[in-house]
């Protein structure tokens, strides 16, 4: 038995909705196997600056330092995708997390639910028993970089920057989870082109000599976006920068479906941050229709990683694989043979998930 705490942050969008759905989740498990799990919420993102004119106000910033845990849902609002000009960002709340909590390992799961084989648009016969593990890093990159405008504005620039010991952590990292699965790493850069490609190259090939029980391979990031689509079950540890990682990723949610499905861990010295890939999805917020599986399962990783209740987490990914062998699905998941009755709203799936917990 153990008490946490765990800081709700939904953010924008859909955030709200998969969030509270999530929490219901861990409420289900403390009570299950005994725990007690205290909660507060945050702000972040565009409700942040609508609330406070700053994205991450300091006080979210402060209860996040003190929590044991963050379930995040989303940041982003079409205003400012729609003005490039603006100041202040959502988005900038996101980054300032990431930086001020020293999460520099973003770890997303790409695990296909055999039941979802129909929902991707890849042939399933590619798909089936495709199991991937990428290792994002998340504070270093273009995203962090010096940025600007000269030339009166007409001429804009970002400094992509990395130092070797931000490579270096983030490789170990994938090195020890390769250990733990079937001993391959895929390390992706640019280092036919670009300067800190190279150095990531030659950090991860220094970092291998620790780890020779680990076959390693390096791939070019173009010939690895077109391996993921045509024989993802290739790939066992993916690491690669942020700005890769982030593609790479979004592309590899048509492994699991759909991006509803995906749940992801940003970790590193401190406080873990578990969360959805995909977004704030604005154009489907207070319909009730968002599919929550990816905020359940993002919970089901904060269990595991931040709190190591493997049997908690391991009860929370068999409830989500038993109500997608029972046929519920949402939306983004559903496909033509899919009954009526079967496709569920928000709330619906959440409920079913809870009856298997």
């Amino acid at each position: 038995m153990a008490t946490k705490h765990i800081l709700i942050v939904p953010g924008d969008g859909i955030g709200q909705e998969v969030t509270a759905v999530g929490k219901k989740v861990l409420d289900k498990i403390a009570a299950k196997f005994g725990h007690t799990f205290t909660y507060d919420e945050a702000l972040i993102g565009h409700v942040a600056i609508e609330a406070t004119g700053n994205p991450l106000p300091d006080e979210s910033l402060e209860k996040m330092r003190k929590s044991d845990a963050v379930l995040f849902g989303a940041v982003g609002h079409p205003k400012y995708d729609n003005d490039p000009s603006a100041k202040v960002r959502p988005e900038q709340g996101l980054l300032k997390m990431r930086k001020e909590l020293g999460l520099y390992a973003n770890l997303r799961p790409i695990k296909l639910f055999d039941e979802l084989l129909g929902a991707s648009s890849i042939k399933p016969e590619i798909l089936k028993g495709a199991d991937i593990l990428f290792f994002r890093e998340l504070t270093g990159d273009i995203y962090f970089g010096e940025k600007g405008r000269k030339n009166n504005g007409d001429t804009a620039y970002d400094i992509a920057e990395y130092s070797r010991y931000e490579v270096e952590r983030i490789a170990r990292k994938a090195f020890d989870a390769a250990r733990t699965r079937r001993k391959k790493l895929c390390s992706v850069d640019k280092a036919n082109v670009i300067e800190t490609s190279r150095l990531w190259r030659e950090v991860v090939q220094k970092v291998a000599l620790e780890y020779p029980d680990v076959e390693v391979e390096h791939q070019f990031v173009d010939a690895t976006a077109m391996l993921l689509i045509k024989d993802p079950r290739r790939f066992d540890v993916v690491v690669t920068a942020n700005l890769f990682g982030d593609i790479l990723t979004d592309e590899a949610s048509q492994i699991a479906g759909s991006m509803g499905m995906l749940a992801s861990a940003s970790i590193g010295d401190g406080t873990g941050v578990y969360e959805p890939i995909h977004g704030s999805a604005h154009d489907i917020t207070g319909k009730g229709v968002a599919n929550p599986l990816a905020s359940i399962l993002s919970a089901a990783l904060l269990l595991d990683i931040s709190f190591g209740m493997k049997a908690e987490s391991e009860a929370v990914i068999s409830a989500v694989d038993g109500v997608l062998k029972a046929g519920f699905r949402t939306g983004d998941i559903a496909d033509k043979q899919t009954p009526a009755d079967k496709i569920l709203g928000t709330n619906a799936m959440g409920e079913e998930v809870l009856k298997l917990l």
